[in-house]
């Protein structure tokens, strides 16, 4: 009987170069842990990236890789699942890779719901090509493509994903692993297209960009960690989300003898798109950041539905030069 795997066999030989302090790191090193704890086959397992300092994922993991061009790693991970529905596919892009270029690619992929895991390191900021403003970067943000500082609306890509179909959406916090495995490990085990937002830290061009929440001494006071079926409760259970009738969002309310009672503050069912379109477009000022996972509502897999409509399984039955020439081919006359 072969010894359980380890962290340590699921990474290469590879010299992991990133900048030193990039969340990067801390990520790479959260999901060897996890594929090593659920026990992953690495001969079945595969890691698709497209452009962006990202993209080095495929090399650091001991695994099959594909370190695909800009924006279109979902199309090369979609191929891959079709055509052997096996493979345990993991797709990693960033905010810039995914939301801007690759935008069209991952909105496909997502309301196809084929059965990956995306992962997607938002840094809020172009880091690979030196600094410039990406689609989620905040308003205000000075950087060598706006050096006035950025005056475009940030993108949500939890808003996105939920926008585009995705069934199950999750985010997370790139040197928190205690709360980012057990995302990691949801999103695996979903049959479907595993949408996670892990925010990244760019040491370099955007430092200290999500300090507002990740500080580690206020976090209990700035992150909301949801779970199905639990309240909407933070900072202790001192604090809670209620819903405004007025407004239809949520509010902040504190709990306790001179605030709100615990039954009513919102509890949370993450098979609600309602609820997940509130959570991910909460207000960054007063609000607390929600992390976990926000949404999941199975739906059937994509591959799955494409090959229960072949018979074949995929196994070859003819030649290509045949299936080429076969059906609406032009032929000229003879005269």
């Amino acid at each position: 009987m072969n010894a359980p795997l380890t962290a340590k066999d699921f990474a290469t030989d590879q010299e992991v170069r990133w900048c030193p302090g990039c969340g990067d790191y801390a990520i790479l090193k959260c999901v060897q842990k996890t594929l090593a704890d659920v026990q992953a086959d690495p001969d079945q397992t595969v890691f698709v990236s497209g452009i962006g300092c990202s993209s080095r994922f495929p090399y650091y993991m001991n695994a099959y890789g594909f370190h695909t061009i800009h924006g279109r790693a979902p199309t090369f991970a979609t191929g891959l699942k079709l055509a052997n529905p096996e493979l345990d596919v993991w797709v990693v892009t960033g905010d810039g890779d995914g939301m801007s270029i690759g935008g069209n690619h991952l909105l496909h992929v997502l309301r196809r719901n084929v059965n990956l895991q995306i992962l997607l390191f938002n840094n809020e900021i172009y880091g690979l090509t030196k600094g410039q403003y990406s689609p989620t970067s905040r308003v205000g943000t000075r950087s060598p493509s706006s050096p006035g500082g950025s005056i475009d609306a940030p993108l949500s890509a939890g808003a996105f994903a939920l926008g585009a179909g995705a069934r199950f959406i999750a985010r997370g916090v790139d040197t928190d692993a205690k709360n980012l495995s057990p995302v990691l490990k949801a999103a695996r085990d979903f049959k479907g297209a595993s949408f996670v937002e892990i925010f990244q830290n760019c040491i370099v061009y955007n430092k200290d960009v999500f300090d507002d929440f990740v500080n580690k001494k206020q976090a209990k006071e700035t992150q909301l960690h949801v779970e199905h079926g639990k309240p909407l409760l933070f900072a202790n259970g001192a604090k809670g989300l209620k819903l405004n009738p007025l407004t239809l969002g949520m509010e902040v309310v504190e709990v306790g003898e001179n605030g709100a009672s615990e039954s009513e503050v919102f509890v949370h069912d993450e098979t609600s798109p309602a609820i997940a379109q509130m959570l991910l477009t909460l207000p960054k000022e007063g609000y607390p950041m929600p992390l976990g996972v926000i949404y999941r509502n199975p739906a059937p897999a994509f591959d799955e539905s494409f090959w229960a409509a072949h018979g074949n399984k995929g196994k070859r039955t003819g030649k290509v030069a045949d299936a080429l020439r076969r059906g609406s081919v032009w032929r000229k006359e003879s005269a």
